[in-house]
């Protein structure tokens, strides 16, 4: 048995049903998972380590719902920085296509470093190409080492440019082989239990890069297995167009039809839909991983988060791949995502109002969406917030810094408002990950080093 003693935090921020602020608050952590919550005073006095927040806000591990760890390797493409999703998409394709296991591997750490610098504790990741011999295998491994826990979607692209697809056919695999190695992962590394560090997930890349018999097969496949579901949905209007005259259907009929609906799927970016296809997500249960500084990148548009929320639909927030937002920064992307609702508030009137109860979107709301938000899409009910008998993930933030000067009347607020920054602390199931601001489960620099190597190479080798 092991114990961690966390006390006098400046503000404790628990996210649970009854948003409890606490000042000097803290945790008293055993094997992992939180027994007790509350005032300093009240927790025991001893334990095997004892962390003191004094001056810090602490508050729980923020999770990430939709990323693609391997585009760290190809930020600011030049040839991509000013595309939509589309050619953004066939001018990296075969940059891509050159990925070794080692390549995913570390690009793998790289997001994952990132990311727990931003506070994130839970990281759902979509890797759905598999040259040179790569494998689902190799990030798993890789987040191993970093410490995070990890969502493991084994993604797939089996609709190449011959037969109508969007990728070229040297990256899309055969169907038999996807569904053989979607069990192999399932049987190795998929961990149903509370406090799980690695879940796989069946992800089949969008509806413009698989076909409908490989989305209802592993569909299949994954309720056999109790496995989560997920997809890229309805991101841009090139691809509603397409699934038109494709499908003959919208990109959410296309799902209904293919049996994709349920509390076991969630789906990325889902920016164009209607008010009755909101009401299928809200009737069927199905996520939303709303990831606003991509969209904003590529041009896709605003999803509309208000309308989600308002009708029961599950959202959490998603940094998306980094070649489309070119940094995994989770308190970046709760700012962003608060931003963009309110532009969109914006264009469509709802600000301007003069009903009381149309309010734009709160800082605490977008936190909401980077912690509970998360866990719920993702299906888990061991995170997301502080209480007693989940696990003990949480992030704490030094308050006394220039970035919050001036601020601290509303630290939980100052979080989202003022300008993102790295994080003191990440701790996933009472293990440190960042220690007083650095990385204590891999060297920064060397990592930096070795990611910027294999990122020279894969350009170099595809001019």
């Amino acid at each position: 048995m092991s114990t961690l003693l966390v006390k006098h935090a400046a503000l404790l921020v628990t996210m649970d049903d009854h948003q409890r602020e606490i000042p000097d608050g803290g945790l008293f952590v055993r094997d992992g998972f939180i027994e007790q919550v509350g005032p300093s005073d009240e927790l025991p006095g001893e334990a095997d380590e004892v962390l003191d927040l004094s001056g810090h806000i602490l508050l729980p591990g923020l999770i990430n719902t939709h990323h693609h760890f391997y585009q760290t390797l190809t930020r600011v493409v030049p040839a991509a920085q000013d595309a939509n999703l589309f050619h953004w998409l066939k001018t990296l394709y075969p940059i891509w296509a050159r990925l070794t296991p080692e390549d995913i591997f570390i690009s793998t750490q790289t997001a994952l470093a990132e990311l727990a610098l931003s506070g994130c504790t839970t990281a759902s990741d979509h890797l759905y190409l598999f040259p040179n011999g790569s494998k689902l295998d190799d990030e798993i491994a890789a987040a191993r080492e970093i410490g995070l826990r990890l969502q493991a979607s084994r993604g797939s692209m089996s609709l190449g440019e011959s037969q109508g697809g969007l990728p070229p056919d040297s990256v899309v695999d055969a169907e038999d082989a996807i569904l053989n190695d979607s069990l192999r992962l399932i049987q190795a590394y998929h961990d149903p239990n509370p406090g799980a560090m690695t879940q796989i997930v069946l992800a089949p890349c969008s509806p413009f890069s698989v076909t409908g018999d490989l989305m209802r097969e592993s569909a299949k496949l994954a309720r056999e297995y109790g496995v989560r579901l997920h997809t890229h949905l309805a991101e841009t209007e090139d691809e509603e167009q397409f699934c038109l005259e494709r499908f003959g259907h919208r990109p959410v009929g296309y799902m209904q039809e293919l049996g994709w609906v349920g509390d076991d799927v969630w789906f990325a970016h889902a920016i164009w839909v209607n008010e009755e296809e909101i009401g299928v997500f809200a009737r069927h249960g199905c996520g939303v991983a709303h990831c606003p500084s991509s969209n904003m990148r590529l041009a896709s548009g605003i999803a509309p988060i208000r309308e989600y929320r308002a009708a029961g639909v599950n959202v959490g927030l998603g940094v998306d791949g980094s070649a489309s937002n070119d940094g995994s920064h989770m308190l970046a992307e709760a700012r962003q995502a608060m931003l963009l609702a309110r532009v969109r508030e914006g264009i469509t009137g709802f600000s301007r109002s003069d009903d009381p109860s149309r309010k734009l979107m709160t800082a605490r709301e977008a936190l909401t969406l980077a912690t509970r938000g998360g866990a719920a899409v993702l299906g888990r009910t061991d995170i997301g917030s502080l209480e007693v008998g989940k696990c003990a993930d949480f992030t704490a933030i030094n308050l006394n810094r220039l970035d919050y000067a001036g601020a601290l009347h509303d630290p939980v607020a100052a979080l989202v408002f003022c300008q993102p920054v790295r994080v003191d602390y990440t701790v996933v199931g009472g293990r440190f990950v960042v220690k007083e601001g650095h990385l204590v489960t891999v060297d920064e620099a060397d990592l930096v080093e070795r990611h910027n190597r294999a990122a020279r190479r894969l350009l170099e080798e595809t001019r």
